[in-house]
């Protein structure tokens, strides 16, 4: 038990060495559907690799991190020509619970997309169903086990696609000794109670193939969170410190270069108070749960009007479709939230430092 305390222990240090932060996820994020089929053969009681049994089954699983996920398979085995069958198409259906744990990533560390080769071990547990046909004594229900392992191949433009072969061993943890095993009713050593023993096994070769759906950080796997460290944030809030106080000194002149003024039935004086300053990671356009917090300050129906800016890093047409698309967010933000957006614009870069912003003016 000691031994198996330090081994564990020892795992959970490997993981908080070779894990990333990633961006938040949410609960429909990160899920996939696949199929997969194969042969199976009892491991005992014949001749290795005859009376091969086909079968065919869905996977479901979503990853929670990427190293650790769930999944629920079901595969329906057929009948063959000369082994144990019932008589029926489908001579039984084995649905299972399985663990999945990603070796690469948990070593090796995620590094922002998934490698093009993995190793992905499943085990768990299932219920198994024999059918009764032609005679009721082949009628069972049993707790089954799986565990196998994925050597994965991922592809596509956003590696949302994964192919997979797995080798596998299923065990029926109980069933009786009466059990008739073909057409010449022979009988095999099925000991009752729940045991994983190797005469109530099968060893099984499946391929599959994986779909990944989309997720809202918009592709079909974790993104690794872009991290600020204290000296940026530092940074950050002096350079907002020095607009406040730039706009404080000349707020017509300041708000008439990134705001576009719009006519006014009267003349509106323009204060500092007014303005509400969205900060972004690098590169990106996503709302921070600061960035949420202070828009939600903004009253509902009040009308404002949205600029959004890049740091100079980066070509021009890119830094003009980011400004955009972070105008965008706030303004699809504030919109849910009952607040009307008159303008909602990208400015590209304004100035020669960094300033990932978006200023929202409120009228």
């Amino acid at each position: 038990m000691k031994k198996l305390l330090l081994i564990f222990a020892a795992a959970l240090l490997t993981v908080s060495a070779n894990a990333q932060t990633v961006t938040e996820s949410k609960t429909s994020d990160n899920w996939y559907i696949g199929v997969n089929g194969g042969v199976a053969t009892a491991s005992k009681g014949h001749a290795w690799l005859k009376d091969l049994q086909p079968n065919a089954g869905l996977r479901l699983g979503r990853w929670f991190t990427p190293v650790f996920g769930l999944a629920v398979e079901s595969n329906a085995y057929f009948k063959n020509t000369n082994g144990y069958t019932t008589g029926t198409l489908v001579n039984a259906l084995n649905t299972s619970l399985l663990a999945t744990v990603n070796m690469s990533n948990w070593f090796g560390g995620y590094k922002g997309e998934p490698r093009c080769f993995e190793v992905i071990p499943v085990l768990g547990l299932g219920w198994g169903h024999i059918f009764g046909s032609p005679t009721e004594e082949y009628r069972q229900d049993l707790l089954t086990s799986k565990v196998g392992i994925d050597f994965a191949f991922n592809f596509g433009a956003s590696k949302q696609w994964q192919f997979y072969v797995e080798p596998s061993m299923n065990w029926a943890l109980n069933g009786t000794d009466k059990l008739k095993l073909n057409v010449n009713n022979e009988t095999t050593n099925w000991y009752d109670g729940v045991a994983y023993n190797l005469n109530k096994s099968a060893f099984q070769l499946n391929v599959g193939l994986v779909y990944k759906f989309k997720n809202s950080n918009g592709t079909h796997n974790f993104t690794i969170a872009q991290l600020r460290d204290q000296a940026e944030i530092d940074a950050l809030n002096a350079q907002i410190n020095d607009l406040r106080n730039e706009l404080a000194k000349k707020p017509k002149e300041v708000v008439k270069e990134i705001v576009k003024e719009t006519p006014a039935p009267a003349p509106q004086e323009v204060k500092v108070e007014n303005l509400v300053f969205v900060t972004f990671a690098q590169g990106k356009s996503l709302l921070t749960k600061e960035a949420k917090a202070a828009l939600d300050g903004i009253a509902e129906g009040k009308h404002v009007q949205i600029v959004g800016t890049a740091s100079p890093e980066g070509s021009k047409e890119i830094n003009d479709k980011l400004s955009q698309a972070r105008a965008d967010v706030v303004g699809d933000y504030l919109k849910s939230r009952g607040i009307i957006v008159d303008e909602a614009t990208g400015k590209g870069v304004q100035g020669t430092t960094s300033n990932r912003l978006a200023v929202v003016y409120v009228k």
